[in-house]
């Protein structure tokens, strides 16, 4: 199987999970809890802060949660592949291991991974893919 791209996820999917997870990952702590001004006269500071509402963090996990078991399966596996659970040529057991594990929680188990981004990157360049294909205008 070495580097071929045979999952039931796109690259140009993953790409986009991949920026959305960096997006998740770079919030802050909030400065505050009740701010009493808008967001434009604080600089809109609590943009990259990690609020209770954070909209990007609820498109991940609904993009996630909508995804079909396979895909799901997919993901997980790509993650545990990107962090170093294997490498491309154990990819089979390691899907084997990740559609064992999967339940309903997938979405949320990913959102609290650290290092999302870096893992899924990781696994797509295993496979000979890489999200510079499909930043110019394709995501």
């Amino acid at each position: 199987m070495s580097g071929t791209w045979n999952l039931s996820l796109a690259p140009e999917t993953v790409c986009y999970l991949i920026v959305k997870a960096r997006e998740f990952d770079v919030k802050d702590v909030a400065s505050e809890l009740n701010p009493a001004s808008n967001a434009t006269d604080d600089s809109m500071i609590s943009v990259l802060e990690d609020q209770p509402d954070d909209p990007v963090e609820s498109e991940l996990a609904s993009i996630i949660s909508d995804m079909n078991e396979d895909e799901q399966i997919d993901l997980v596996a790509l993650c545990w592949l990107g962090r170093g659970d294997g490498n491309v040529d154990d990819w089979e057991s390691i899907r084997a291991d990740a559609a064992e594990a999967h339940n309903e929680r997938t979405a949320a188990y990913l959102l609290g991974t650290p290092l999302l981004a870096d893992y899924l990157e990781e696994a797509m360049s295993q496979f000979g893919e890489s999200c510079q294909d499909y930043e110019k205008g394709h995501l």
